[in-house]
């Protein structure tokens, strides 16, 4: 037996450790995909209006300033649960009339306080905006964000 490792050796090892991981990769990939699909994403929620309201949070570029799910800025708070603590769950109507009116009433201007911008938002992509933000509380998490302000 050979105390070094040759050359064609070497070789084998490389390209069998190669081709394993690629399909390992592969399979998790194949998995990650399967499972977004087919457990994580709640297909009948979405909507075409969760649809719009994701195509507005994306137009104003709303993770600029906020985190989504932990994704995004952290200037401003995080939107993943502001359904709930609007109250959406208890009262939707309170909640959709209370997150509508807050968007409206930007900036605010108080001093020493951070400004959201004036976006001028149809009825619709308002609408649209606030359902997306429902549709995105209901999503399961697992825990985040650890605290519920955000």
């Amino acid at each position: 037996m050979a105390e070094a490792l040759t050359r064609s050796a070497a070789r084998n090892i490389f390209f069998g450790g190669s081709l394993f991981f690629f399909i390992v990769f592969a399979a998790l990939t194949a998995h990650t995909h399967w499972y977004m699909l087919n457990v994580s994403t709640d297909e009948e929620a979405l909507t075409e209006q969760v649809k719009l309201g994701k195509h507005v949070w994306e137009q104003h570029s709303c993770i600029n300033c906020h985190s989504l799910l932990g994704e995004g800025a952290y200037f401003a708070p995080e939107l993943g649960n502001v359904w709930t603590r609007y109250g959406g769950r208890e009262n939707p109507d309170a909640a959709r009339a209370g997150l509508k009116g807050w968007i409206r009433a930007q900036p605010l201007n108080v001093p020493g306080r951070r400004v959201m911008p004036k976006i001028d938002l149809t009825d619709e992509e308002l609408d649209a905006l606030v359902e997306f933000l429902a549709w995105t509380d209901s999503i399961d998490t697992q825990g985040w964000p650890p605290h519920p302000a955000g």
